[in-house]
């Protein structure tokens, strides 16, 4: 593998993914040759790890997931191709979430498949087949020390995280 390392879980792979292709990406001065030998390791490593999962106390665990690596990848790359100016994106565990100044976004973040959370103002992505258990309500901040989230710094004049 040339540019995804040290990975163990699909949530790893996805957040190792999106902050990759905030460089290669050809929208973001990355070429399409490097983009599409990325694109080739994510779908390789994707059958590997699409079942291995950890869970808020760090345990690992074993978990069928119904999606398709194609559908990560076109999320990622519609987002992209946004070039959305003050606007943070963040991988967290296994949901992707978009905030920030998002309002002249809405319609697309919609048309991605995003929905609105009203409690946190963000926009959300959920993995498919998610179903929530509990009635406890958590901080965006209480979520990422849970799950994670990996942070990339992009364009100055951007706010675009991973």
């Amino acid at each position: 593998m040339k540019f995804i390392k040290n990975i163990t879980t699909l949530e790893e792979l996805k957040k190792a993914y999106k902050k990759l292709a905030l460089k290669l990406h050809p929208d973001c001065g990355g070429s399409n040759e490097e983009m599409a030998q990325l694109n080739n390791e994510y779908d390789e490593l994707f059958q590997q790890f699409k079942h291995i999962h950890k869970n808020k106390d760090g345990e690992y665990y074993e978990k069928e997931t119904q999606e398709a690596p194609e559908e990560w990848k076109a999320i990622i790359s519609q987002l992209l191709t946004l070039k959305m100016e003050h606007v943070l994106i963040e991988v967290i565990g296994s949901f992707l979430w978009v905030s920030g100044e998002t309002r002249e976004y809405k319609e697309e973040l919609k048309a991605i498949g995003m929905k609105w959370s009203r409690k946190k103002q963000s926009w959300y992505l959920s993995p498919k087949g998610y179903k929530r258990y509990g009635k406890k309500e958590y901080q965006m901040d209480e979520i990422r020390g849970m799950y994670g989230s990996q942070r990339v710094k992009g364009n100055p004049n951007k706010m675009i995280e991973a």
